[in-house]
């Protein structure tokens, strides 16, 4: 993969940096594999210059360790993780909902309706890849209506970790169906003005995707 085509309009170690953590959380640097500035070289087309910034960050994460006269191997995210990271997203998620029905306007909760009924549309088509495109765009948008930068930049880092954590290709059955259904309790309580609703809807959808996770990747 040609990181420096990719990702042209930012810092390259930048994009490196954002390959390296999509593959390991997709597993496609499997957990326990021992990552050196070479093969990490040979893998994206990149210099070591880049390489070596690069996986400090991940060690940073955690998603790398570095073990003394062994070198630096993918650590990853155990079911646990996966578990802790959805009960601390599951915290911020409700108090987002809580600040964006209070603070949203009429053109945030047009958006969120246009987001719904896009969800709508395409899982009739069974389009699993622009379902879950526009599922990422509804929690977006309730994000940016609390006003509220530090909750928006923790909420879609945590959007990112799990997003990558499990690849669409795992769901299955009515799972396009239930997300739907699940989204739009959370928009009746933004059209109502219902705070409490909100909070239930979001906390009880928080759940349902915590147990659909740990049932289906691990």
């Amino acid at each position: 993969m040609d990181i420096m085509n990719e990702k042209s309009n930012q810092p390259l170690s930048a994009g490196l940096y954002q390959e390296i953590q999509k593959d390991i959380l997709s597993g496609e640097l499997p957990s326990g594999s021992k990552l050196t500035e070479a093969t990490i070289c040979k893998r994206y087309c990149v210099s070591r210059t880049p390489v070596r910034e690069a996986l400090r960050q991940r060690v940073a994460d955690g998603l790398i360790e570095n073990i003394p006269n062994r070198g630096a191997f993918v650590t990853g995210l155990s079911k646990s993780d996966i578990s802790d990271l959805f009960d601390l997203r599951t915290l911020f998620e409700v108090q987002a909902v809580e600040w964006a029905i209070q603070r949203m306007t009429a053109e945030d909760i047009d958006k969120l309706r246009e987001t719904i009924e896009f969800m709508e549309f395409y899982t009739l088509k069974d389009d699993i890849d622009k379902v879950l495109n526009f599922n990422t765009q509804f929690h977006n948008i309730i994000y940016a209506a609390t006003r509220n930068r530090m909750l928006q930049k923790t909420l879609s880092a945590y959007q990112i970790y799990l997003k990558h954590s499990a690849p669409a290709k795992i769901f299955a059955g009515d799972y396009l169906k239930t997300i739907l259904e699940e989204h739009k309790a959370i928009f009746a309580a933004f059209e109502n003005n219902n705070v409490a609703a909100g909070r239930k809807a979001m906390e009880y959808h928080m759940e349902q995707s915590k147990l659909r996770r740990i049932s289906k990747y691990f």
